[in-house]
């Protein structure tokens, strides 16, 4: 899609900035590796000492850490019921609606209460962070994005529960109207900034690997 196609340009273009601004290094399969590791554990959402993120006050809490990795995976578990819905419909000529035992409901319901919890958590701590605790022109962006996660989780779910009832339209609808809403805004909304820090890593990676020629030490 041209929202897909966007995005990916963007990518492009931001890899190659930061690659003639550093080493200029090709990407290695290790280094490759050891930033997608990185990216699925959310490593640098520790801190950089395992103990999380100040929040609303100067304690850390893993908590942000937490309800990112319900969002994320949440979301992909979402996504690989929808892959294995095409792969039914398309494939193998079983159409919708399918049972609640069906892998695409099983893997639908597992990403949806995930995705709804870790979505209804990073809400919580939004509202909580103090004023100076990150960029504050990015808030309105930030939950605006939260809740269309919200939106989405809790409409399929709803949809789930009630594609049998009179209230199957309006579920339907809502449901629809918010993941178009997602993939329109793709490229230009938060949901972005993940793809982008995780091109960060890579390069992070790659530059980490070269001699040192400053003589200093450590990350």
């Amino acid at each position: 899609s041209i929202s897909v196609l966007s995005l990916a340009m963007g990518v492009r273009k931001f890899w190659c900035d930061i690659k003639s601004a550093t080493s200029g290094a090709a990407l290695s399969a290790e280094a490759a590796m050891e930033a997608t590791s990185d990216t699925m554990q959310l490593k640098y959402l520790g801190g950089g000492h395992g103990e999380g993120c100040n929040n609303e006050d100067d304690a850390f809490s893993l908590q942000r850490r937490r309800a990112h990795h319900l969002t994320f995976y949440g979301f992909m578990l979402c996504f690989a019921a929808t892959s294995v819905a095409t792969l039914y419909h398309y494939f193998l000529g079983w159409s919708a609606p399918y049972e609640f035992t069906s892998l695409p409901k099983l893997l639908g319901s597992l990403g949806g209460v995930m995705l709804l919890l870790g979505s209804l958590g990073l809400l919580r701590l939004n509202l909580l962070r103090h004023p100076d605790h990150g960029a504050k022109e990015q808030r309105t962006m930030d939950r605006g994005f939260i809740m269309l996660l919200i939106l989405i989780s809790a409409s399929g779910l709803g949809l789930m529960l009630g594609r049998n009832t009179t209230a199957m339209t309006g579920l339907l609808l809502v449901q629809l109207s918010s993941v178009l809403a997602l993939f329109v805004t793709l490229p230009y909304g938060k949901f972005a900034h993940g793809i982008y820090r995780m091109a960060s890593l890579m390069r992070f990676s790659v530059e980490k690997r070269q001699p040192n020629r400053l003589g200093i030490s450590g990350e």
